[in-house]
């Protein structure tokens, strides 16, 4: 693990592997920061704890977490014609317009002008208080695949009171009190994702004093995960792939915390393939800059990282963009080593699944 992959075409199959469903977790670990931690550091994976996690770092570190907030980004209802809907917003636009971008299912698509009842449920929105309207502007995003809509109030207060948790597509039971609270970060500040940051998922306020304790600094970003990461790739040449968008934002303090980091000879260790995006997308031109914007950033190996040292991520998807992103800052070879390992010691995968945690492949 000392020089990257020698160069090569990946293809899709590439980031293929067989995983036995049952390895799906469907519920959180009991505890957050009891989850299991694969160390896979070195050559040799080291099964840990997640609770281990701040005696494998120096206080010279710098840990960077995304401090987005899930919201409930999920609603059913009808239609005026009385046919059902389902709702996913994808983002909250900014300003006093109160509209969103939504995935939108139904038998029929709805056109311009269309009117919208939406709540916790297509039965729901018939009783009083029981839902809201919102009308159909147009389509919009990526090839024309979201909905443009206004919603008829403040969109946050809205999805607060009729809408849902965003479980993602694997988890097979509908959302509880268990995942209004744990589907979310002990540190999420900012709303606007519809998808948890789920590697911060097991940090605990335990963690968080044993990090502080050992002098081991923090800083956030915010990265607004978007429902596209969980879009397949349908396609073996990868240079084909289009990429979803998110936004972020990366504030002046944490540039100076990573650059204080640098001086003090300490790792910038991100929390997530969500940090690590907003971080890598901040330096595409080489250097570190503050600001916010939108990032389509596809990170494959062969990829230069400019930012981040480490990386605690959990386990992807087969074939996703997360499973490419990890290869190129782990070495191929060596992220498909470990998953073996993983499945064969029986982790946990995906959101409510265990960790691992990378150091940075050398560059050749």
């Amino acid at each position: 693990m000392t020089s990257a992959d020698p160069a090569r075409t990946y293809t899709l199959a590439d980031f293929d592997f067989d995983l036995p469903p049952e390895l799906i977790a469907q519920h959180p670990a009991a505890e957050r920061s009891a989850s299991r931690l694969l160390d896979g550091r070195t050559a040799h994976p080291v099964d840990r704890v997640f609770r281990d996690l701040p005696q494998l770092l120096s206080p010279d570190d710098l840990l960077v977490f995304n401090d987005t907030r899930v919201i409930k980004a999920r609603l059913y209802g009808r239609k005026a014609s009385g046919g059902g809907v389902e709702l996913l917003v994808e983002r909250v636009l900014p300003g006093s317009s109160h509209e969103v971008w939504a995935h939108l299912r139904a038998s029929k698509s709805p056109k311009p002008g269309a009117r919208l009842r939406l709540g916790a449920s297509a039965e729901a929105v018939e009783q009083p208080g029981g839902g809201f309207d919102a009308e159909v502007l147009g389509r919009c995003g990526p090839d024309g695949g979201l909905f443009h809509l206004r919603f008829a109030g403040e969109p946050l207060a809205l999805l607060e009171r009729h809408g849902h948790v965003p479980l993602p597509p694997y988890i097979t039971h509908g959302d509880t009190a268990e995942d209004e609270r744990r589907y979310q970060t002990v540190f999420a500040q900012r709303p606007g994702a519809v998808a948890a940051p789920t590697a911060s998922l097991h940090f605990d306020d335990a963690v968080l004093a044993a990090l502080d304790a050992r002098g081991i600094r923090r800083a956030s970003i915010t990265l607004h995960v978007g429902a596209g990461t969980f879009q397949p790739v349908r396609v073996d040449d990868l240079s084909q792939h289009k990429m979803h968008s998110e936004w972020f934002e990366v504030s002046a303090e944490a540039v100076a915390a990573i650059e204080a980091t640098r001086q003090r000879g300490g790792r910038v260790v991100a929390v997530g393939t969500t940090t690590l995006r907003a971080l890598e997308s901040a330096a595409r031109s080489g250097t570190l800059q503050a600001g916010a914007a939108e990032t389509d950033i596809f990170i494959t190996p062969g990829f230069r990282f400019h930012v981040v040292d480490r990386l605690v991520t959990n386990f992807h998807l087969p074939k996703s963009t997360l499973m490419m992103l990890v290869s190129a800052f782990a070495g191929h070879a060596h992220v498909m080593a470990l998953y073996r390992h993983a499945i064969a010691q029986r982790y946990r995968f995906f959101s409510y699944g265990d960790a691992m945690l990378l150091q940075r492949l050398a560059p050749a």
